[in-house]
């Protein structure tokens, strides 16, 4: 059991249980959450995250907005709306590569709004009605949906919670993602740097060439579950414009299952058909939810053992110099994110930055912009990186279909290569 005074030691041995739990991951995986869920137990029993802060390490409020979502995905599914979402774009585009594209950047333009892994949950089942219609694999399509989701997160002020972190330290509005200071904002960065690796996309589904025909567009059987999936973002939207000192920490959360719940009750009324319960409850993926409680925990333990805090100090070292400094956070932060949750490690660099900012005579918000971008892009390099990341694998799972690392990769690596070397263009020069 690791002291106060054993600061070394404890640091050394979580930086070693951190990459030897990541190694066991991507070796063994169909059955991270038990790695996991080991690895999180181990940082309990060795003190590194004490057993009177292991509650407060979890992130209920992303936990509570994925059970919400795949609560009211579950109705949204039941409701034929994805179905017949699938079928009006098989007979608009028609051909399957543009489908495929065409998704994805839809999928990045829900996400800039709402929770990227709330995105993959209602937009992927539109992806595998789409599978199964074209008798595809929806593989590509899923990850497609699934890295562009991530890219978006860092549009608005809502898309991701590394945003609402940058947002609360530097009391930016919902609107000051569009315009800062006089300049365009990160949501069109964002947008620029999306339609560039959208390229990627579309090259890595060369193989899927071919037209499609024209099929009988599906009748939705309820349009209830579709103004509640609106009826979501739009207070997700609305609980933005609330100051973080104001709010509840779980207020997301407690509305996307609230939303779902009442959608439930809706149904049990209305269609009077009890089974919706089970079908709804064998929706919630567990071990996703697993997954991440673990890794919430696993993270707070390496943040409490000074790991984060020492990668961070090496960029103060970079104090005088801007451009090299600039470059260092963005791209080490991506590296970074690769692998840990961009959500602790945000939260601690933006403490940081405020220093750093104490010491240097120039505009921070180069830098606060830069750690956003390689922040939140960072965690689409890896399927373990980002909770989005997790989820569509989670549900191709579910559906029968084990991606193996390399396949993600290949599409992941290029696509978030590409979009944080034009995001890191434009912000030196526009706010340098």
């Amino acid at each position: 059991i690791f002291t106060k005074e054993d600061y070394m030691d404890r640091l050394i041995l979580a930086a070693a249980l951190f990459v030897i739990t990541y190694i066991f991951m991507i070796k063994f995986v169909n059955h991270r959450p038990l790695v996991v869920g080991i690895s999180a137990l181990v940082f309990i029993i060795l003190n590194i995250v004490p057993l009177n802060t292991v509650w407060g390490a979890i992130d209920f409020n992303v936990l509570l907005m994925i059970g919400g979502t795949m609560m009211l995905v579950s109705l949204f599914s039941e409701s034929l709306m994805p179905t017949r979402l699938a079928d009006l774009i098989i007979n608009k585009v028609k051909d399957i590569r543009l489908i495929i594209l065409f998704l994805s950047m839809f999928a990045g333009f829900v996400s800039a709004f709402i929770d990227n892994v709330a995105t993959v949950l209602m937009i992927a089942p539109v992806a595998m009605s789409l599978a199964k219609k074209l008798n595809i694999s929806p593989v590509k399509m899923i990850i497609a949906i699934s890295i562009s989701s991530n890219l978006q997160g860092a549009a608005t002020l809502v898309g991701d919670t590394s945003s609402i972190l940058l947002g609360s330290a530097l009391n930016m509005t919902f609107f000051d993602f569009f315009v800062y200071n006089g300049h365009m904002g990160m949501f069109w960065i964002v947008q620029i740097s999306a339609i560039v690796a959208s390229i990627f996309i579309y090259i890595s589904t060369k193989e899927m060439r071919g037209k499609v025909d024209a099929i009988e567009v599906t009748k939705v059987k309820d349009m209830m579950p579709t103004y509640l999936v609106i009826l979501m973002i739009v207070l997700l939207i609305f609980a933005s414009f609330i100051p973080q000192d104001q709010k509840i920490d779980i207020l997301n959360g407690l509305i996307c299952v609230c939303v779902a719940i009442f959608g439930v009750i809706y149904h049990l009324i209305r269609h009077k058909d009890s089974s919706i319960i089970k079908t709804v409850a064998s929706e919630i993926d567990f071990n996703t939810l697993g997954l991440l409680a673990g890794l919430f925990i696993i993270i707070s333990g390496i943040e409490n053992a000074g790991v984060i805090d020492e990668i961070a100090k090496l960029f103060i070292k970079l104090a005088d110099k801007p451009f090299l400094l600039y470059t260092a956070l963005v791209w080490g932060s991506v590296l970074i994110s690769a692998f840990v949750d961009n959500i602790p490690y945000v939260a601690t660099m933006l403490p940081v930055l405020s220093v750093i900012s104490t010491h240097v005579p120039f505009d921070m918000t180069v830098f606060y912009f830069g750690l956003l971008s390689g922040a939140t892009l960072g965690g689409n390099i890896t399927p373990i990186g980002a909770s989005a990341n997790i989820a569509s694998l989670g549900i191709l799972k579910e559906a029968g279909y084990t991606v193996e690392n390399k396949d993600f990769m290949k599409m992941s690596v290029p696509f978030t290569l590409t979009a944080v070397l034009v995001g890191y263009i434009l912000v030196w020069f526009i706010y340098r």
